[in-house]
């Protein structure tokens, strides 16, 4: 508030140059390959561990909900043989939820919530000191809590089309209009990823932020998201083939490479927030400092 237009442009580049050569500094894009490899690695001990879950409570096929839940999002090209794969897995019958097996599915989904982790407290120019215990159990309750919410919202989504029915006999249009627009697919995926998002950049990196902080960043990643996955399914579809590159694991190289850039607008949103919060102090400490000097010449 306050500020000429100069200075908001000025603030602005100020911004985008801090967050820009701060990810380019700091190893930006080596932390995006480790994220999207750990990533990619954690989703089919995810998805075990969910249907191994699903099982245990009689929620039978809610693992398959769920990856499609998931993968919603995804340019279909990137989607498809993943989905594939994990369905030949998910095909296996899994009641093992307390054996060592469902065990080792937690535990290796959580290293992506590390990866995670690593990445945002880079991005926050946080150093980690707190016990490595704590944060694993901390990694392992975020995986148990993101588990538990795709299974409500797979609930959810058998009990939609009961409410639908039952909206139609007061309002008959209801169904058409919900249809036209798929509001239920992009709400779901919507509310995940927002969710998903405020929770990671508010637990995990060290350090306390507040919605203030945070809003910016996520908002960032929404966008750049979307239009890096329109992007990048486009050029898959009018140019790029991976088959003459990467012969039978195209599917996955593919897969990678789209979490690779997921991954480099995640820790730019970081990296942007941390950016914002650098400029609001050094702001406030001019406006403390003019204040002061005009008290001192008062």
């Amino acid at each position: 508030p306050g500020m000429s237009a100069r200075q908001t442009v000025l603030v602005i580049y100020a911004v985008l140059k801090d967050a820009i050569g701060h990810f380019a500094r700091d190893d930006g894009f080596a932390m995006a390959s480790h994220v999207a490899l750990s990533g990619l690695l954690a989703i089919f001990p995810l998805l075990i561990f969910i249907a191994s879950l699903a099982a245990f409570l009689g929620m039978t096929g809610a693992a398959d909900t769920v990856s499609e839940l998931l993968f919603d999002a995804w340019p279909a090209s990137v989607a498809s043989p993943v989905v594939r794969e994990i369905q030949n897995v998910l095909t296996i019958r899994r009641g093992d939820l307390v054996t060592f097996g469902a065990v080792a599915a937690l535990w290796f989904s959580s290293n992506g919530v590390e990866a995670l982790r690593t990445a945002l407290n880079r991005a926050y120019r946080q150093h980690e000191n707190r016990s490595i215990v704590l944060l694993r159990l901390q990694s392992i309750g975020l995986v148990l809590l993101g588990a538990g919410i795709l299974l409500a919202y797979t609930f959810l989504v058998v009990l939609a089309p009961l409410a639908l029915e039952g909206l139609k006999v007061f309002v008959p249009q209801v169904e058409t209009f919900l249809l036209s627009i798929n509001v239920a697919r992009y709400t779901l995926a919507g509310s995940l990823l927002i969710i998903g998002l405020f929770i990671t950049h508010w637990l995990l990196p060290a350090g306390h932020r507040t919605f203030r902080d945070l809003w910016p960043g996520v908002l960032a990643t929404l966008f750049m998201w979307i239009i890096a996955g329109s992007a990048f399914g486009a050029y898959l579809a009018s140019f790029a083939n991976y088959v003459s590159t990467y012969g039978g694991l195209a599917g996955i190289m593919t897969a990678l490479i789209f979490l690779y850039i997921c991954a480099l607008v995640f820790i730019l949103g970081g990296e942007l927030n941390a950016a914002i919060s650098r400029q609001r102090r050094y702001w406030r400490r001019r406006q403390e400092q003019l204040a002061l000097a005009l008290d001192t010449e008062a």
